[in-house]
């Protein structure tokens, strides 16, 4: 899998900026099929930064129902996959930077 493909982008949120601060955890959506290591390559190519560790977790797909005037539409959220990456003492990852 090529580098380029395993993240598809970070996870902004109250929890995620929270860990960002105290604990330099951030974290991304991955490719399903991307392992540990191939993630922390990524990471590291990507962003410059030394990384410590890798935890991945995977969101179950949800059933959606909504209501129109046509009736009730029913669907399913895909599942996807959540890396959270510990960096190294001193570095950070400015995800702002592209806004």
């Amino acid at each position: 899998m090529k580098l380029s493909d395993v993240l598809i982008k970070p996870i902004i949120s109250e929890k995620a900026n929270a860990q960002q601060e105290k604990l330099r955890r951030y974290a991304f959506r991955v490719d399903t099929k991307a392992n540990k290591l191939e993630i922390k390559k990524a990471v590291e190519s990507f962003y410059g930064v030394t990384v410590v560790d890798v935890n991945t977790a995977v969101a179950p797909g949800k059933n959606k129902t909504r209501f129109t005037k046509a009736g009730f539409i029913k669907g399913r959220k895909p599942s996807f996959k959540k890396a959270f990456v510990t960096i190294a003492e001193g570095d950070t990852i400015d995800l702002y930077s592209n806004i």
